[in-house]
């Protein structure tokens, strides 16, 4: 994978080595203290749990909060204090690896309409040395609200891959479709020795590691031919987050030509004048962030919605009931609407009406949709298209039953939010296969600000079976 997750793990691997920089002061005393204690010894080096303990924030993983807190010390309290982290480029102690991505630099933010506007700060976007901002006004364009578009960061993720000199190690239209474990012996001499004849290589010739895992696939060639692949690899990352597989209802119909799962579809629908003012209603199910930006892509094209979603509106678990409203203002909005706007009592907004606690039973070939709410009482709704917006999987059919078996449950399939790949804490090593790293939302670590510290935490594991660290 090839996003946030992946490109900051080849920063570090690059050699880019992170120091608490000198006389700057930390605003959490515990912490400074710790990093005061050995200056010249790289952040990498240093013990993570010892550093991490007792820090406290917006993220289950002690090493994400630490990263986060480096880099940006008081930024939960609205502060700009700066990053309290130096970065020195020492190219021996660089680790040889490859980057494997299916689209450019920047993963799935190359999927999402260019003009959504993030639901995190800008600032909280950046990966290390490179602050967001300071790219965004290289540009002369400021922050709306703080927050960036998506268009923004998936322009600023290249540009930070090329900054940083990382290009060799990135192959971009690279389809995945294999990764086992395999013996070294199995592999052919031929290959061993290609492998040995570089002294920097993860192949350390003196112990040569019994098992080693083969990642099979193909590149993407000009005119839609492939050019399949073998890579054999002592260490893999799994960084492929989990805007694959959106998540479908499993309702009769689903399959329905104008059933859709991705928001493009709606921007496509008004592009080519498929829906409009005059139209029936777009039916959008889910009461997450994506449901909100498509609501507000409707609302501004004047395109008529019923809104069905399962919870309550006063949900504490709704996202609505957690974002400040002052920095959300238009995801404040939708959440106004979904209450105002209910069919039982219409509200301000014309072209809207919610359906709090309401599924879909079915989809029908005549456009018309049945609906159900809490006390099974159905409704039947024309409509002019659906979009079932309710969250997405990751795809890791590469991997041996799809990856079930290293979750943390291995009777459910992997879940970012539910069910996330078990990992050590502060190795991001899977506890169920030697070798094999999770980052990211696949290791239950949903935002950009908090992937890096995953990516620290692979690093820092990387060096010391490399040998790498200084003594």
């Amino acid at each position: 994978g090839n996003g946030p997750s992946g490109i900051c793990l080849s920063y570090l691997l690059s050699g880019y080595t992170p120091y608490f920089k000198r006389h700057s002061l930390h605003p959490h005393p515990i912490l400074q203290r710790k990093l005061e204690e050995a200056p010249e010894v790289s952040v990498l080096d240093q013990d993570l749990e010892y550093l991490s303990e007792g820090l406290e924030g917006r993220s289950q993983s002690p090493v994400a909060l630490l990263f986060d807190t480096l880099q940006r010390p008081d930024t939960d309290f609205g502060g700009t204090a700066e990053s309290v982290l130096t970065w020195w480029h020492e190219p021996d102690r660089a680790i040889p690896h490859l980057v494997l991505g299916k689209n450019a630099p920047g993963g799935a933010w190359h999927s999402i309409e260019g003009s959504m506007v993030t639901l995190s700060r800008g600032e909280w976007m950046g990966l290390p040395d490179l602050p967001f901002k300071e790219w965004l006004k290289q540009k002369r364009r400021g922050l709306r609200n703080n927050r960036a578009t998506a268009e923004d960061i998936a322009q600023y993720y290249q540009h930070y891959v090329v900054m940083k000199g990382l290009q060799k190690n990135f192959k971009c239209g690279t389809f995945v479709t294999s990764v086992r474990k395999v013996s070294a012996e199995s592999i052919s001499n031929h290959t061993q020795k290609d492998l040995q004849e570089d002294n920097d290589s993860l192949w350390n010739s003196n112990e040569q590691s019994t098992e080693v895992f083969q990642v099979d696939g193909f590149f993407k060639i000009v005119k839609g031919a492939k050019e399949p692949f073998s890579i054999y690899a002592e260490n893999v990352v799994l960084a492929t987050g989990t805007y694959d597989n959106p998540t479908w209802l499993g309702v009769k119909g689903e399959n329905l030509s104008y059933v859709h799962h991705q928001l493009s579809a709606l921007e496509e629908a008004v592009k080519n004048n498929g829906v409009g003012i005059m139209s029936d209603p777009v039916l959008i199910v889910g009461a997450g962030l994506t449901a909100a930006d498509a609501i507000l892509f409707a609302h501004h094209c004047n395109i008529p919605v019923i809104h069905v979603f399962r919870r309550r509106v006063s949900d504490p678990g709704l996202i609505f009931n957690q974002l400040p409203k002052m920095m959300y203002p238009e995801y404040h909005k939708v959440h106004q609407m979904m209450k105002e706007q209910t069919a039982a009592c219409a509200g301000p907004y014309e072209c809207y009406i919610s359906l709090p606690e309401h599924h879909v039973l079915s989809f029908g070939k005549d456009k018309k949709c049945i609906l159900q709410d809490k006390n099974g009482c159905q409704k039947a709704y024309k409509i002019s298209m659906a979009l079932v917006l309710t969250g997405s999987n990751p795809n890791l059919s590469f991997l041996p039953n799809n990856g079930i078996d290293l979750a943390i449950d291995s009777d459910q399939p992997v879940n970012p939010k539910r069910n996330p790949i078990d990992v050590d804490p502060f190795t991001y090593e899977c506890t169920q296969e030697k070798g094999l790293y999770a980052l990211g939302p696949l290791a239950g670590d949903n935002f950009v600000r908090f992937v890096q510290g995953g990516a620290l935490a692979v690093a820092s594991s990387l060096l010391k079976k490399a040998n790498k660290n200084p003594p």
